[in-house]
Parts: C-alpha cells; sequence; structure tokens
C-alpha cells in the first residue's frame, strides 16, 4: 500500500474497523487517499498514517502541536500525540458512501458534517463516559469482575 501509493499518487481504499464511523463504514464506504507530499496538514484533514509498529491507520487531525500532530478517530475518545508529519502518507480527498458518487472533502456536506461532528463531542465524550460506567455497575451487580 505505501509503495503503491509513493509510486501512483493516489489509491481508492476501503476502511477496516470502526474508528472512523460514521463518516466511514467498513465494507459499505470507500475513499480516495492522495500523497501527502511535504508541508503541514491542516486540522480536520483525515490521514493514513503508519504507526510506530508498522500498522496504518486512518484518523483524523484534531490538534496540530510544533513538531506533531494529535489525532482521533470520528468514533474514539482518546487522542493519538506523536505522529509526525514523516509517518503521515497520505491524505483522504474524496469519500463515496454505499456506491454512490465520489465527493470531495471540499463538498459543503462533507464541511457541515466535520463542524457538526466536532462541535458535539463534548455531549458524545459525556454519552460514552456514562454508558461505560453503566456497564461497569451492571457487571459489579452481577458478580463479575
Amino acid at each position: 500500500m505505501e509503495d503503491y501509493l509513493r509510486e501512483h499518487g493516489s489509491v481508492l481504499y476501503w476502511n477496516r474497523g470502526g474508528s472512523m464511523r460514521p463518516l466511514i463504514r467498513q465494507d459499505r464506504d470507500h475513499f480516495v487517499i492522495e500523497a501527502a507530499g511535504e508541508g503541514r496538514r491542516r486540522l480536520n484533514d483525515v490521514v493514513l498514517y503508519k504507526r510506530a509498529g508498522g500498522k496504518l491507520v486512518l484518523h483524523r487531525i484534531r490538534r496540530i502541536r510544533e513538531h506533531d500532530y494529535g489525532l482521533r478517530g470520528d468514533n474514539t475518545y482518546v487522542m493519538e500525540y506523536g505522529i509526525t508529519a514523516a509517518q503521515i502518507l497520505g491524505v483522504m480527498t474524496a469519500l463515496s458512501r454505499d456506491g454512490g458518487p465520489m465527493r470531495p472533502v471540499t463538498a459543503l456536506r462533507y464541511r457541515i458534517y466535520v463542524w457538526f461532528w466536532n462541535a458535539i463531542y463534548p455531549f458524545r465524550y459525556v454519552r460514552a463516559k456514562v454508558l461505560q460506567a453503566g456497564r461497569g455497575v451492571k457487571r459489579l451487580l452481577r458478580g463479575k469482575r
């Protein structure tokens, strides 16, 4: 994948996993990744990067610091720091949902989604923590640890 992207400049890609839901759903949606090239990435770019262990991950840039980025999946609550520009292989430039037309990330619909999903993050976070605590209480009441 890494070599193909470097050689051809872009790749049509399908996601594995649920960290970018609801934007990208496993086995249903596909998207275009273009080689990252030089320069700084922007806040809210969805980037394909390589973790230290070699795993490829697609997450959104949520923080930009002097020497690294803070990334988080749209469906996750933990920020991953320490991702450098050298680890970023590509940037998502277009998305197709359910086999529909490929739409650029500059489209108004996409930009509204990004704004809305980020705006409700504090509420989603609290909801996730309440549900997690509820599951813990339920386990305690059942006598399981």
